[in-house]
């Protein structure tokens, strides 16, 4: 199993009641063979509208890394502490948890 055929995707919901799915995948890119690539990224979409996405540090095969940090994202989006904003994000997304 890995990010490339099945993503991390969580729910959640901020305090003002606004709703994203936190989603750790690899990347994609249509000129680019999905086995080929090797860059995870860290998205917060708001139904088919991408919210903001950073690059993360994660490799494809590191799936339980990128389920806790789907679940620290969205713990601290959910407590208010972040904003859901790429640089918000990036440093979480930038350090192995």
């Amino acid at each position: 199993m890995s990010l490339r055929g099945q993503p991390v995707e969580k729910d959640v919901t901020l305090p003002d009641g606004q709703r994203f799915v936190i989603r750790v995948a690899v990347a994609s890119d249509a000129y680019v063979p999905r086995r080929e690539l090797h860059t995870v990224t860290l998205e917060l979409l708001d139904g088919d509208r991408v919210q903001a996405t950073v690059n993360t540090v994660l490799d494809p095969a590191q799936v339980r890394e990128a389920r806790h940090l789907a679940h620290e994202v969205a713990k601290r989006l959910e407590a208010g502490d972040l904003e859901p904003t790429a640089s918000a994000i990036e440093p979480l997304a930038d350090s192995v948890l």
